[in-house]
């Protein structure tokens, strides 16, 4: 980690599920990666490649609760998000805004819901 006097910034994102493998399933098909499973009794993590990635899936019953109220976790998509988004729907999500511009210098967008009800987003600046 990188030491600054400005603003902190993101360093790890937990993102809840209910169905472990299912999810595991869902985010390895749309993102073309293999999570590393970590089974640590009650609490289970699928986490993603570090070098493209600070996140991981969770599973823990009373501290993990997926859903579409909170935070929205915007993952890079990369040259051009499409990529990933054309993946989601065959994968058991749910695309809830397509892809579109949000500005010159911001590039692109799109939100979608995983297998878990999480909204998750990603930008692109193609």
């Amino acid at each position: 980690m990188k030491s600054s006097t400005s603003a902190p910034g993101t360093v790890w994102t937990e993102i809840p599920v209910a169905d472990f493998n299912r999810a595991r399933q869902f985010y390895e098909f749309v993102f073309t990666v293999e999570l590393r499973v970590h089974d640590l009794g009650a609490l289970k993590m699928g986490v993603f490649p570090e070098e493209a990635y600070a996140c991981a899936i969770c599973y823990h019953e009373q501290f993990y609760f997926p859903g579409e109220q909170g935070p929205v976790v915007y993952f890079d998509g990369g040259a051009d998000l499409a990529k990933y988004l054309d993946r989601v729907s065959e994968a058991g999500g749910e695309v809830l805004i397509p892809k579109r511009a949000i500005g010159d210098e911001r590039g692109y967008m799109a939100i979608f819901r995983d297998t878990e009800g999480n909204r998750i987003g990603l930008m692109s600046p193609q």
